[in-house]
């Protein structure tokens, strides 16, 4: 079984370096290219269903992939992003949001903490080992579902898991033994 994770395409507030989270923001022109181009490398990956986030970012990235495989998308509210809290559209070079991301307790001030965030992804990454056995599965999500994820697979050291960053459109593959 093969887990594939995207994060969505670019959006107006990635493009000015302004932290998303929950905010529903439209991909650019540039994401839906970024989600074509990306259809082609998913082709060749024999998807069996994906998962997406509902955010509009997200979902539109997985139609552009879904019509390029013909597979159907199944949207997980618990793949939305991490709630940012006060932080929600500030830059991303803010000096108080980069200390308070250090912090996986901390809740932003209104938002998710970074172990809230994990414990609701760990959660479904179980689920998709139960339910979705021998297939492999594509989430469309954002940028910290994906460092989520990646710690769910990988030992990381506190500084490895933020500095994690996958960028717009980019596709990682896990395997998932049970």
């Amino acid at each position: 079984m093969k887990l594939y994770v995207v994060r969505h395409g670019q959006t107006e507030w990635n493009y000015e370096n302004r932290v998303c989270g929950i905010t529903d923001v439209q991909l650019t022109d540039k994401g839906e290219e970024q989600a074509k181009e990306l259809s082609k490398i998913v082709y060749e990956k024999q998807i069996d269903i994906i998962l997406t986030s509902p955010l509009s970012r997200a979902v539109k990235t997985a139609e552009i992939l879904s019509r390029a495989i013909n597979k159907d998308i199944v949207i997980d509210h618990r793949l939305v992003e991490q709630n940012y809290g006060e932080f929600e559209g500030t830059s991303r070079d803010n000096q108080n949001f980069k200390e308070a991301k250090r912090h996986f307790s901390n809740k932003l001030s209104g938002g998710e903490s970074i172990l809230q965030l994990s414990q609701r992804i760990f959660n479904v990454l179980d689920e998709i080992k139960e339910k979705y056995l021998n297939q492999n599965v594509l989430i469309v999500t954002h940028g910290g579902v994906c460092r989520v994820i990646n710690a769910y697979f990988n030992e990381q050291t506190n500084d490895e898991f933020y500095h994690f960053h996958i960028g717009n459109c980019d596709l990682k593959e896990y395997h998932i033994n049970r």
